[in-house]
């Protein structure tokens, strides 16, 4: 805990990845779970970690305040459901990391620590940003369109979105139910699915959380193959917009990895579907947001204030045939789930953009998050000194599989074997 808290006070100043640290609680706490161990009792699989929280998830003993001046000075009463697993397994809440506003596009004060001069991405700027500086192993953020696979791909760290309704969200922000899913920020691909069989559960204040049974992901995500699994390559109809340098590694990576990898075609399927998650997603946040932005106008940006307005004159019959249309969606994906188990697509049109009044453009990820499907962003390509990174999906509740293809395309690369 001590060295976290040393590499903040060295790092923090520039990279800006907290809304609130309470050092003097974080080494009460590593000071105790230090002296639970010392006298023998049982400790869970987190103790004594500690954890990066982002600022639109309860916690009791720390403000939330969504990144916007309307819940400045928020103190919740109790915490969220993914905040008491976490305590539950013996992780220690080092603080709330810096969101964007109400998590949307608008960007927020976090720099990124690979460069300073990029953005980090968005919503989950601050966690993406403190794992990626190496003060915490660990942090928790959220995805409604691409806010952990794209801050995780810009500061070259895994992030890991699970299925829909995997993680219980009672306690965290709404912006879109349809879309929101707790997501997790780590070093490695075994970080993440620790993390995440600590964090998952049915809670029945949610009404997405699955209440199926949930198989060890750690333990399936470490299992071996006993063949090479199988890629389906697919660019998307964004393709063309991505930066030379994405479509140039992206093309020597399908290259490398030889017949373990087809490329797919679902580029109209995929901008239909953006098209409808757009429309969910407005609809939505008008529906959460804009009783807010009506009380208080002034403390609203002027490009959240106009996408609440945008949703607000979408019509109702839109909305629900929107909605309804993802299972459509989602079947026309799963004949290639069935085929080849996991999808590599790029996690983001480039690296980081040399730009602090962007996060970035979620269209790589968004119409995944739309189908509600596991993905996953690993750090394994860089261009001019910035890290980009390589996206996998997987099909619902498939998650402990696609984290195992994960860890085998990470081993297959840094063994030079491709």
């Amino acid at each position: 805990m001590q060295a976290c808290l040393d590499r903040i006070a060295a790092l923090e100043p520039e990279v800006q990845a907290w809304a609130f640290l309470d050092r003097d609680r974080a080494l009460e706490q590593a000071r105790a779970a230090d002296a639970q161990r010392k006298e023998g009792k049982g400790i869970g699989p987190l103790h004594g970690v500690p954890i990066g929280i982002k600022d639109i998830i309860d916690t009791a003993d720390m403000p939330t305040e969504h990144g916007s001046a309307v819940f400045k000075g928020r103190r919740p009463y109790e915490d969220a459901a993914c905040i008491t697993a976490l305590r539950r397994a013996g992780a220690v809440i080092l603080g709330k990391t810096v969101t964007t506003e109400l998590a949307t596009l608008t960007p927020s004060r976090t720099r990124n620590p690979v460069n300073l001069e990029h953005t980090p991405g968005g919503s989950s700027s601050g966690s993406a940003a403190a794992v990626a500086a190496g003060m915490v192993p660990l942090a928790v953020g959220t995805q409604t369109g691409g806010s952990v696979i794209r801050p995780a791909a810009f500061c070259g760290v895994y992030g890991f979105k699970p299925t829909f309704g995997v993680i219980p969200r009672f306690g965290v922000l709404t912006q879109s139910p349809a879309l929101d899913t707790v997501g997790v920020f780590g070093r490695s691909i075994e970080d993440v699915a620790l993390t995440v069989d600590a964090l998952q559960a049915y809670d029945e204040r949610d009404a997405a959380s699955l209440s199926t049974s949930r198989p060890r992901l750690l333990a399936t995500a470490t299992q071996d193959w006993p063949l090479p699994p199988l890629l389906a390559f697919v660019k998307t109809h964004a393709w063309n917009d991505a930066d030379a340098a994405t479509r140039e590694a992206f093309g020597e990576l399908v290259e490398a990895l030889g017949g373990q990898v087809t490329e797919i075609t679902l580029d109209n399927t995929i901008e239909s579907g953006l098209a409808s998650a757009k429309k969910v997603q407005d609809v939505e946040m008008a529906a959460h947001y804009g009783p807010l932005l009506d009380r208080a106008p002034d403390l609203f940006s002027q490009g959240l204030a106009a996408r609440i307005e945008e949703g607000r004159r979408v019509q109702g019959t839109d909305y629900f045939a929107a909605l309804s249309a993802r299972e459509r969606f989602y079947a026309s994906t799963s004949e290639i789930f069935l085929d080849y188990g996991t999808i590599l697509t790029p996690a983001a049109l480039g690296p980081a953009p040399k730009d602090h009044g962007t996060t970035g453009s979620p269209v790589f990820c968004a119409f995944w998050t739309y189908l509600g499907v596991p993905a996953v962003t690993l750090p394994l390509l860089e261009t001019d000194g910035m890290p980009m990174g390589i996206q996998l999906v997987g099909p619902r509740r498939d998650d402990g599989r696609l984290l195992r293809s994960a860890r085998w395309l990470v081993q297959h690369l840094q063994a030079g074997t491709a």
